[in-house]
């Protein structure tokens, strides 16, 4: 059996995170969604959060399972016996920054590989930070995102707008 996991922040999740997910499903026996808590940069939403909205996603999917994890990756791997970890890539720039990640984590764990999926072309200009971003604008992301996910986008931009805070932590 291969497990599979994809890790990322997700936050928050959208139509390419998606996609990648749904096709690794489909080569992998399983795929743990690996929700990450604390990242070096500002996330919108908590882990618990981003851990529900994915869950609501493939809930009832028999390959996906979701979880929240800290620490480096190639550890939870080791953890929970996953064999490749699996990545996205929609433009030249994530090749880079996934080509020396993929070295770094084979350094560090040379039995574990990386495998990058390429982002099917209608979700090639998504990234969370551009979703978030539009979002807290009062843009329009149905179009980027489930609706659940847009209405916790739009209700946590509101509550974010009601305590005078920018979305992403910065006092107006």
């Amino acid at each position: 059996m291969v497990r599979a996991i994809f890790p990322g922040t997700f936050d928050p999740v959208h139509y390419g995170h998606i996609d990648i997910a749904t096709r690794a499903a489909r080569l992998f026996d399983e795929l743990v969604i690996a929700v990450y808590d604390r990242p070096l940069k500002s996330l919108m939403f908590l882990p618990e959060e981003r851990i529900s909205l994915v869950t609501e996603i493939f809930k009832g999917h028999p390959k996906i399972s979701i979880v929240g994890y800290c620490g480096m990756t190639v550890e939870f791997c080791r953890q929970i016996d996953a064999q490749v970890i699996v990545r996205g890539l929609r433009v030249f720039s994530d090749f880079e920054y996934e080509f020396r990640m993929a070295l770094a984590n084979h350094r560090l764990a040379p039995d574990i590989e990386s495998v990058a999926f390429i982002t099917d072309e209608d979700h090639t200009f998504l990234s969370s930070t551009t979703v978030r971003e539009i979002a807290s604008l009062g843009g329009d992301v149905s179009s980027m995102v489930p609706p659940h996910v847009e209405a916790a986008l739009k209700n946590k931009v509101k509550d974010l707008s009601d305590q005078q805070l920018h979305p992403f932590g910065i006092k107006v």
